[in-house]
């Protein structure tokens, strides 16, 4: 069991360092609005990874994945979700953008915030409305499961792996990059930022939306 555990850790922490739309989305609140905000979206996707994890051990993403109905939904849902916060990050670029032409102090605009929130909901969101999250659990954590070990606790053993990982994960990132923050707060490489954000966020969102379940 140990053994399991130690590879299952390891090839957990290589797919937790791959960046995806829940990174991004920490990342994002982290430049508009500091520390404390990028701590409120990680732990709202630290919430959703919870969620899919009891889901994954109690069996309900093994109904997720049959029903192709439910799965599509979910993808479609959460493509446009992404993707609406993409366009957001392309509006506040141009809002930037007006803002240097007048010699304005560039801010964020309340009302350019992502659609279920700027914090903790946002995260949650990103996390909650993947439905990949939930098939990875169902078919990323069974492929580490001794035989004769009883799924649904070594499933949650797994999944908590996971989360804590993520969670260091998110620690480290909000740390290092807050460093920089003030330096990607100029208005400029702000403008930069948020194209390539909006561009990431878009791509993420289209590819959910398409790309086939099976």
């Amino acid at each position: 069991m140990l053994t399991a555990l130690l590879g299952f850790g390891a090839a957990a922490a290589l797919i937790v360092l791959l960046p995806g739309p829940d990174t991004l989305v920490v990342v994002r609140n982290l430049l508009r609005g500091g520390r404390r905000r990028a701590t409120a979206t990680a732990s709202g996707v630290l919430s959703g990874l919870v969620v899919w994890v009891l889901a994954a051990s109690l069996g309900v993403s093994a109904l997720l994945r049959a029903s192709h109905t439910g799965y599509d939904v979910l993808r479609y849902v959460g493509g446009a979700y992404l993707v609406w916060i993409g366009i957001q990050s392309l509006r506040s670029r141009a809002l930037a953008s007006q803002e240097l032409d007048t010699g304005a102090v560039a801010k964020t605009p309340r009302r350019y915030g992502p659609l279920l929130g700027s914090g903790y909901l946002a995260g949650l969101a990103t996390d909650l409305l993947n439905p990949k999250v939930g098939v990875f659990f169902i078919t990323f954590l069974p492929a580490f499961v001794p035989h004769n070990a009883r799924i649904g606790l070594t499933t949650l053993a797994f999944g908590a792996i996971f989360v804590a990982e993520t969670l260091v994960y998110f620690v480290v990132l909000i740390r290092v990059a807050d460093r920089v923050v003030g330096w990607m707060n100029d208005a400029r490489i702000r403008r930069r930022l948020d194209r390539i954000a909006g561009a990431v966020f878009i791509a993420f969102g289209v590819r959910l939306a398409t790309e086939s379940g099976g």
